[in-house]
């Protein structure tokens, strides 16, 4: 950790408690000083409910990136284009990533120490994380004087605190690379010399905190007795399985090629790491396969839930799945999915426009790329028969846009070359010819009313789809073939059929799991359509270090007129951005002032 940073954070803090899975309103207060304030630390941690609320402030550390400034900019790969040019979205595809460090950004939005649950816009993911190492290390120097607290209650605080320590680690680790690993609460005034880790070494020992915190986490809150307090209201409370989640997440990360490759030299996947990282996720479909699962796939019925919900109590999304959700809001939602729509839609300024070369990430609904000669596909008819999951989360010219008939020419999507939300007459104007409704119901616009009151969405931080498809390539790396398996737990092709079998489709086909190479394509298809605009892309083509190649750089939008009966012709792709991506683009660069205290904390190359 940085000196300079260190000297910023003051121990002692008087906080709401965020219970999470609720509405902001059925938060309880609680009083939460540390050691060095104006109660001791016999008081602080006396008790499980003062140790709790503790706890409570690192749940309100998670960034929740679709709220930074109320603002949505946080695909920073091949999956927008957005119609301004001063969001870091668009630094980023010029290869600018100091813009990490703008007001804007979510990695360090306005560089403040915002604990507030109620106010996410101004978190960032570097000060955040920092301050949650050091509140984590305190908790677990003073666990010991929790004398009038169970057993039970003691292991649920101490899990929390090594999970979110390893948790905080991995948020910096994946954008930044290895770091010095701080266990123990440092002296403001005490010299900084610690060298940085490499990869490898930093995520072993978030590992081992993680691999500690599953151990002592309860699977379900509800049935422990510290949990009954809040029964009914303990979903988003770190569980078992959310660390054993984390646990494989980060070492599938270590093992990846760029990680590796800082660690070791070697731009190849670390095989042994892989199989880990499968050991760990293989738990989790155990437990979510047997009986009385913790989570369990979303029903295709009630997909959306997930990530959105129109409701007059404002359901918080998630459904049976979600695992892990950033910091809950309770108002402004409908405004920051605002930003996903045609902007005469929201009556935004600004507006995410889904890349034509995206979109081609959806296959055919029966289960082959459109790429494939078999598929089906028609490029005279390119939105017909598409993956089930291209018509809940793409929208394409002459969509329905709004239910009611006083929307006008906003009803339905126009999106011909020219055509309403395209024309270069509308301030709003859609550049690439679609627009994502992943987060936002039909009924969240201008026009029809259903906002603020009724409207709530949230990006997913972790989810079970997500560790299906973390364990098939997990297997498929550790083990060498979509054939193989974590000893005792399902195929790697198993694993990416649950999510496909889910959203309607068939196997995947034998041509695929025949070869690794191959189906290693599948599995990146998979993760950008499944996981699509959840804070995974520009992770994803970074580990994998194929963000270097044209297809992933190139952002395409699609060009076409209207026949008589409103379908497309005279189509016509066309590249409009080409995304920078140089070497040293595979890691953020640190801050000057941090890198220049000591010389053994490094820049990262090229910066």
């Amino acid at each position: 950790m940085k000196k300079k940073l260190l000297n910023k954070i003051k121990a002692g803090l008087v906080i709401l408690v965020f219970t999470m899975g609720i509405t902001l309103d059925g938060c309880k207060q609680y009083l939460d000083k540390a050691p060095d304030a104006t109660i001791s630390a016999s008081d602080a941690f006396n008790n499980f409910v003062s140790a709790q609320g503790f706890v409570e402030e690192l749940y309100a550390c998670i960034v929740n990136p679709a709220m930074v400034n109320w603002q949505d900019d946080f695909h920073f790969a091949d999956e927008f284009v957005m119609n301004v040019t001063w969001m870091p979205g668009t630094s980023f595809d010029n290869g600018d990533y100091w813009a990490w460090q703008g007001a804007y950004s979510y990695f360090k939005s306005q560089g403040t120490i915002n604990t507030s649950p109620t106010d996410p816009k101004t978190k960032g993911i570097w000060p955040l994380s920092w301050y949650g190492i050091r509140k984590c290390n305190l908790g677990l120097e003073n666990i010991d004087l929790m004398i009038n607290a169970t057993q039970e209650e003691r292991d649920i605080i101490k899990g929390q605190l090594l999970f979110f320590r390893g948790y905080f680690y991995h948020e910096i680790m994946i954008a930044w690379g290895g770091m010095p690993y701080v266990d123990k609460v440092l002296s403001p005034t005490e010299e900084m010399k610690l060298p940085r880790l490499n990869y490898r070494e930093t995520a072993l020992k978030a590992n081992a905190d993680f691999e500690a915190a599953a151990q002592l986490l309860p699977l379900k809150w509800d049935e422990t007795e510290p949990g009954k307090r809040t029964i009914g209201n303990n979903r988003q409370r770190i569980s078992k399985a959310t660390a054993l989640a984390y646990q494989g997440k980060n070492l599938l990360y270590a093992a990846s090629p760029l990680m590796n490759r800082e660690s070791t030299g070697n731009a190849v996947f670390d095989a042994e790491l892989a199989k880990k990282a499968a050991e760990a996720l293989s738990k989790i479909i155990t437990l979510c396969e047997g009986p009385n699962p913790p989570y369990t796939l979303q029903p295709w019925s009630t997909y959306t839930d997930m990530f959105f919900r129109t409701s007059p109590t404002k359901t918080i999304p998630g459904g049976v799945e979600v695992m892990l959700n950033p910091s809950i809001m309770d108002q402004y939602n409908m405004s920051a999915a605002n930003i996903y729509q045609p902007g005469k839609v929201g009556n935004n300024g600004m507006q995410l426009c889904l890349t034509n070369s995206y979109v081609k990430n959806w296959g055919m609904a029966n289960g082959l790329p459109i790429s494939d000669p078999a598929s089906g596909y028609n490029p005279v008819d390119p939105w017909v028969n598409r993956d089930p999951r291209f018509y809940k989360t793409v929208i394409v010219d002459g969509d329905q846009l709004c239910v009611s008939t006083a929307a006008g020419n906003d009803r339905f999507a126009q999106f011909y070359t020219g055509g309403y939300h395209r024309s270069t007459a509308n301030s709003n104007v859609n550049v690439t010819g679609f627009c994502a409704k992943k987060y936002w119901d039909q009924t969240v616009n201008k026009y029809d009313g259903s906002g603020a009151t009724k409207f709530q969405f949230l990006v997913p931080s972790m989810r079970l789809s997500d560790v299906y498809l973390m364990y098939a390539e997990s297997v498929l790396q550790g083990y060498g073939t979509a054939k193989s398996s974590s000893p005792g737990s399902i195929t790697a092709e198993a694993a990416i059929n649950k999510i496909r079998n889910r959203a309607t489709l068939p196997n995947i086909d034998a041509k695929f799991t025949a070869s690794k190479d191959l189906f290693m394509e599948e599995v990146i298809r998979e993760r950008a359509v499944e996981l699509s605009f959840e804070r995974q892309r520009w992770y994803d083509l970074r580990r994998w270090m194929i963000s270097g190649q044209t297809k992933y750089k190139e952002k395409t939008s699609l060009e076409f007129t209207r026949d008589t009966k409103g379908k497309p012709i005279n189509m016509v792709e066309k590249v409009i951005v080409t995304r920078v991506f140089e070497e040293k683009n595979n890691w953020l660069p640190l801050p000057l002032n941090q890198v220049t205290l000591y010389p053994e904390f490094k820049q990262n190359p090229g910066w």
